[in-house]
């Protein structure tokens, strides 16, 4: 008996092939990316950098993604997913090998920028999974490559801050891991990576891709309620990175400087390597609730509550978890723990929630440039956030994460006039949905 055509088609085996290769190369990049994040901060203060320039290392990274995201994104829907995931994660490789041999801080900046365009291909590969799923697949996609990213943010922080405990290697070691992971990430793609976007579904668009602009921008209006997705992704990654460059300096002076004085300099390797394994415990903490709740159980909630809900509910999670953040200077280590768990079953249920619905708000022909566009708000919210975290801290230690807070409540203010976006006709994978009638709010 035929299925009834409202129902499910069955997932094939290519699509399951997809389905893990798309998230295992998500994966590896963000294993990558991981892994630096507890000794990144600790490197940059060795070449003799203040707080503010720490935090503008991030900066110089997350820019090369804000002008490149869009770009891979408009190519991939004219050329395919496949050469630009090899390309993106190739220039990487180049940039975690820079890193490593650095020896001065322009160089430094220099390595983490080519990183950083490298790394600018998750809205290809989010988008490859669009290509192979139903809208009301959509969610569960997302939630697939956000499980991905936090696994990634599980093991990657624990290898590095383990890996960085090595007296003869010190930081250099997991910097080496994190080039050596993203050559597996090129060769298993090379290998194993299949092309998504048939050539009767790429764009004809004839101009040259190019970086996010304003007109980009206006241009979304086209798409009913968009816009308002564009903002809240962009105050959202702003108030994330803040908090992102910030906790690891925080963690270092309020719990390894005695009274907040810096230690003597033949102290300073011992406790950058404390702090460097305290920041990778915490980041571990987000990283575990994260894959578990966006695994398991963002699907099923999405499904009963709606996209919209669980953004209005994660943002509110995430604000409190933030502004909790300096009162655990007075708690102890410990309690920071718990906090973080919090952010991340906030941040869990939220980022593939506005993925998702972004992703269903457009055309099948435009994943790509949607979730490009998308992804380069996010780059510019990650420029702004670390720009201004250093000078933050250099002000207070605890003001950034009151300045995070406050920033996920206007992103807070930005979603409630959001609307859901009505069910679809139930469609074939790799075929056009017959209507996407977005009826959220623009």
């Amino acid at each position: 008996m035929k299925p009834s055509p409202a129902s499910p088609s069955p997932v094939k085996a290519g699509e399951l092939r997809v389905y893990a290769l798309v998230c295992f190369t998500v994966f590896l990049d963000l294993l990558g990316l991981g892994i630096i994040i507890p000794i990144q901060p600790f490197y940059v203060e060795s070449f003799g950098a203040s707080p503010s320039t720490v935090t503008m290392l991030g900066a110089a990274y997350a820019l090369m993604q804000f002008l490149f995201v869009p770009v891979w994104g408009r190519l991939s829907d004219r050329v395919g997913r496949r050469p630009i995931i090899l390309t993106s994660v190739a220039a990487s490789v180049v940039g975690w090998t820079l890193f490593g041999l650095a020896e001065s801080l322009w160089l430094v900046f220099a390595a983490r920028m080519m990183s950083g365009f490298g790394n600018a291909n998750i809205a290809t590969a989010q988008a490859a999974l669009a290509d192979i799923t139903t809208q009301q697949e959509r969610a569960k996609a997302m939630g697939f490559v956000g499980a991905s990213i936090g696994l990634g943010f599980i093991l990657g922080p624990a290898a590095g801050g383990l890996l960085s405990q090595t007296e003869q290697w010190g930081p250099l070691l997991p910097i080496y891991a994190a080039a050596a992971l993203s050559l597996v990430n090129w060769i298993l793609a090379l290998l194993f990576f299949p092309e998504t976007l048939p050539p009767e579904k790429r764009s004809r668009e004839s101009k040259s891709p190019a970086g996010f602009s304003l007109q980009r921008y206006r241009e979304s209006k086209a798409w009913p309620g968009v816009p308002r997705l564009l903002v809240l992704m962009l105050v959202m990654a702003t108030a994330s990175t803040i908090m992102e460059h910030s906790i690891g300096l925080w963690l270092e002076r309020v719990w390894l400087w005695d009274g907040g004085v810096q230690p003597d300099p033949s102290k300073l390797p011992e406790v950058h390597r404390q702090a460097a394994i305290l920041t990778a415990y915490v980041l571990l903490t987000f990283g575990i609730v994260t894959v578990i709740i966006q695994g398991g159980l963002v699907g099923h909630l999405v499904r009963r509550f709606g996209e919209v809900k669980l953004i209005l509910v994660g943002l509110l999670l995430i604000a409190s978890a933030l502004s909790a953040i300096p009162m655990c200077a007075g708690l102890g280590v410990a309690s920071i723990f718990p906090v973080f768990g919090l952010m991340a079953i906030g941040s869990a249920i939220t980022d593939p929630s506005i993925s998702s619905l972004l992703s269903r708000s457009v055309p099948d022909t435009d994943q790509g440039r949607a979730l490009g566009l998308g992804r380069s708000m996010a780059s510019l919210g990650r420029v702004i956030g670390p720009s201004t975290a250093g000078f933050l801290l250099e002000l207070r230690w605890g003001l950034p994460f009151g300045v995070a807070a406050a920033l996920m409540l206007v992103a807070l203010l930005v979603a409630l006039k959001l609307r859901r976006v009505r069910p679809t006709t139930p469609v074939e994978p790799n075929e056009p949905a017959k209507d996407h009638r977005p009826a959220h709010g623009d």
